[in-house]
């Protein structure tokens, strides 16, 4: 099979091009970032998902499509970007394979569209997406589900994971492992919020599973959120422990937040992106982000790797050199990208 794979340069992507690989599959990579030299793909095509003619090259003797490329960043992005990455760019990925003759797509939403609706989170709550980031997505959900409708034998799945670690992984997870492993990190308070996780091999591995089903529905959304729930503070003895560490020190939830003030400070005087705030605070030790994903593993979907021990890989790649390298962050631009 041949699969064009949006935003394959990327994490989710790349751990997706190197499973494609190992099953014989070839993929097409449409992307604004050149892969990594050493990543398995049969074609790159530089070039925007907003842009018809880049899609068109790269939907070309395809005959399914992973869309993965998507403005997600929490900071930077104007509203205006999200709408036009996340909902219109879907369009012209519709409009492609239809052109191209393809029926089948995957699509990665987020459990943002959720937005601060009650729980339990599941796919039949209504979404209520608060974020830019959140409705432009939802937004795009309904691009596919509106392009289903239009002709017999189409099929979208949806995907809506939770935060999404792993090996060269750089954001949230990474993060916390090159505190702890500074010395640095703080536990604020009593930490009990859980916060849902997604661990890259399981996550990919439900993907495939829930697209190669043979009894399907023409529109289906999946969330995928690991089980048993954790919370932030075991997130953290388990990243501590794994690095070899005793635990981790604390404060009280009151006084971390006072230190937060001058970051903050900063923040609104500069509009930089500093990974020290009172909203984070508040983000890592007392919102929780509490999702179900019944729904997968009622389709038969049983993960391999548990929680802990994709929290215990992540540590183990850090250590063997994950430490010393850098973050690559790409935003998409306002303006669509066009094949000259």
């Amino acid at each position: 099979m041949k699969v064009c794979v949006t935003g394959g340069s990327g994490f989710i992507g790349s751990w997706f091009c190197r499973e494609y690989a190992h099953r014989g599959d070839e993929v097409v990579i449409l992307d604004l970032v050149e892969p990594a030299a050493d990543l398995p793909h049969e074609r790159f095509v530089h070039g925007d998902i907003r842009d018809p003619d880049a899609v068109r090259d790269a939907l070309e003797g395809c005959e399914a499509v992973l869309h993965l490329a998507a403005a997600n960043h929490d900071f930077g992005i104007a509203e205006a970007t999200y709408f036009d990455v996340n909902e219109q760019g879907s369009r012209v990925i519709c409009k492609g394979m239809d052109e191209a003759g393809i029926s089948s797509i995957c699509f990665y939403s987020t459990v943002a569209v959720y937005g601060s609706a009650p729980p339990p989170l599941d796919e039949e709550t209504r979404p209520a997406a608060e974020s830019h980031y959140g409705r432009s997505k939802h937004a795009g959900e309904q691009v596919f589900e509106e392009w289903t409708g239009q002709g017999e034998g189409r099929h979208c799945l949806v995907i809506r994971p939770t935060v999404t670690f792993g090996p060269h992984n750089f954001a949230n997870m990474y993060s916390l492992i090159r505190q702890i492993d500074s010395g640095m990190f703080f536990q604020a308070g009593s930490a009990g919020n859980i916060k849902s996780l997604s661990y890259i091999e399981n996550i990919m591995a439900a993907t495939l599973h829930l697209w190669g089903r043979s009894e399907r529905e023409a529109f289906e959304v999946f969330n995928w959120v690991e089980k048993p729930d954790m919370t932030s503070a075991s997130i953290s003895g388990t990243v501590a422990r794994a690095l070899g560490r005793k635990g981790v020190r604390k404060l009280p939830l009151g006084l971390a937040l006072l230190m937060a003030k001058p970051f903050d400070v900063v923040i609104a005087l500069t509009g930089r992106n500093i990974p020290i705030s009172s909203a984070r605070v508040r983000k890592l030790f007392v919102d929780q982000t509490h999702f179900e994903a019944d729904k997968a593993r009622q389709a038969g979907f049983v993960p391999s790797i548990s929680l802990e021990e994709g929290i215990e890989r992540m540590v183990k790649w850090y250590q063997a050199g994950g430490r010393d390298e850098s973050a690559q962050w790409h935003q998409p631009p306002a303006e669509v990208v066009r094949r000259s």
